[in-house]
């Protein structure tokens, strides 16, 4: 995908979210103490939450290990367009709440007039407001929600409310608001982005805003401009395209934290190990811009998808998947997702030693994903997104898990968003989940309050830094030439 510094959530989806808690501590000893009402940031805890973890929990720092987060210094450029050119408070909800919203009834032409920068974000509640009500109490809008509570003090979207959310919007929208966001608020130690305009993405900011190297282009099509040109390699064969391959690992290997695909979006992740001297002439085919057989596609794509693989597992970089749930609305194959567990299966098989880091929880099929991670050495999964798909199915899982695989095989947050303002109340869903995860989990007699505090730091931050290998990525990335 082009890059582009405006916001089009649709454009997007086609190249393809220290708090006290003194105030509720009490006794821990062999009877668990509650913690009823709110924690100081606002989430409302339910009687079966444990003092002792909600306040362990809303302490400790997160690494968010997916997003898809632009650059700050473009949200600044668009706040210095025109008013009629700029974004404003609707923004927030342009990244999955905008899939609620159609599915709940909207029309497209009130999607794009709400959206649109051209409307007065004064006049923006009076299209909102018939379907608000029904996707208000989603995980897509209960992330919004509160991040608007907590950036912007305003309880709820009303008509009284929206002219003090957008005065919020612009004063918050300034320069260090990303660091003020996610760290601050959010208490996230750093980010890991997928660029959804470019390969590896040279961020401004590369200690907090980590990158993945994006493979799909390197073998789903393949994309010869997107990761082709960049490198003035001239391809003319299938080993031409290798050394393009080698080129974008030998540049960005030792500064990205992983390799990402997404290509679960457009077939099943079944990829066969198939050799060069197969697929030799269909790489032709297609350089030649020669129509191909399905059959012809997957032997070509598999064959590449392989090739990226192993010079990630040589550059010790993890590689993170798809699976389950799509974004958007209206064409998701649900059959097609009922076999993505297995085939997470066949790949672990065919590169043990390859690190594998299947994500979403594979929703909502995520029974199967539990026994995969549960045998495989090589598999992870990550939670990134699926707490505001389904935040009861989140937490469930994330009980399920803990009583199932090794605990150091799970990774517990990732916003998934393109705005940084969601990510904040995504965060504060994910500690909610974890805190009455870990609760019920020590209610029911699965595990003791030690055990349970011992987990904590492993499944927020540490999992992570080890999977990640991130304090030699930091190291590495401090003094980037191009920051």
């Amino acid at each position: 995908m082009a890059e582009t510094t405006g916001i089009s959530r649709r454009h997007t989806l086609q190249g393809i979210g220290a708090v006290g808690t003194a105030a509720m501590l009490g006794s821990t000893g062999s009877t668990p103490a509650r913690a009823s009402g709110k924690t100081p940031d606002g989430v409302a805890m339910n009687k079966r939450a444990n003092r002792a973890i909600v306040e362990k929990v809303f302490q400790t720092p997160l690494i968010d290990t997916h997003e898809h987060l632009m650059e700050e210094k473009e949200r600044l450029a668009a706040a210095s367009r025109p008013r009629d050119e700029s974004d404003d408070w609707s923004l927030l909800l342009s990244h999955y709440l905008d899939s609620d919203l159609v599915v709940a009834g909207m029309s497209g032409d009130t999607y794009d007039q709400f959206f649109s920068p051209k409307t007065d974000p004064a006049d923006k509640w009076r299209l909102l407001e018939p379907y608000w009500p029904a996707v208000k109490n989603t995980g897509y809008g209960q992330a919004v929600r509160i991040a608007i509570r907590r950036l912007y003090d305003v309880d709820d979207l009303s008509a009284s409310t929206v002219k003090k959310v957008q005065a919020g919007y612009e004063k918050t929208r300034r320069e260090g608001f990303y660091r003020r966001i996610l760290c601050e608020m959010g208490k996230i130690e750093s980010c890991q982005v997928n660029s959804l305009g470019r390969p590896f993405r040279e961020s401004d900011m590369p200690t907090l805003l980590m990158q993945d190297l994006s493979i799909l282009g390197m073998y789903a099509g393949p994309n010869f401009d997107g990761f082709g040109e960049p490198t003035g390699i001239e391809v003319r064969s299938l080993a031409d395209w290798h050394s393009v391959i080698d080129w974008w690992f030998e540049k960005y290997g030792k500064y990205a934290v992983a390799v990402k695909s997404q290509d679960a979006y457009h077939r099943d992740i079944d990829y066969e190990q198939v050799p060069a001297e197969k697929v030799e002439g269909i790489f032709k085919k297609r350089l030649a811009d020669e129509p191909l057989t399905g059959e012809e596609r997957k032997s070509l794509e598999d064959h590449l998808f392989w090739q990226a693989v192993q010079k990630a597992t040589e550059h010790k970089l993890p590689v993170k998947l798809h699976t389950g749930y799509y974004a958007g609305q209206n064409y998701m194959p649900l059959g097609r997702l009922l076999h993505n567990a297995g085939s997470v299966t066949g790949l672990c098989r065919r590169a043990p030693e390859t690190r594998f880091v299947f994500m979403h929880i594979c929703y909502p099929y995520y029974e199967e994903l539990l026994a995969a991670a549960k045998h495989y050495a090589n598999a992870y999964v990550d939670m990134c997104w699926a707490w505001i798909i389904n935040p009861v199915a989140a937490k469930d899982f994330l009980k399920k898990f803990l009583v199932t695989a090794p605990a150091n095989k799970i990774l517990t947050f990732g916003g998934d968003y393109i705005p940084v303002e969601p990510v904040l109340g995504h965060a504060t869903i994910a500690r909610q989940g974890i805190t009455l995860a870990l609760s019920e989990l020590v209610e029911e007699g699965w595990l003791s309050l030690a055990d349970a505090m011992d987990l904590v730091d492993p499944i927020m931050h540490g999992n992570a830094r080890h999977l990640f290998n991130l304090a030699e990525k930091t190291r590495v990335l401090q003094d980037v030439s191009w920051a």
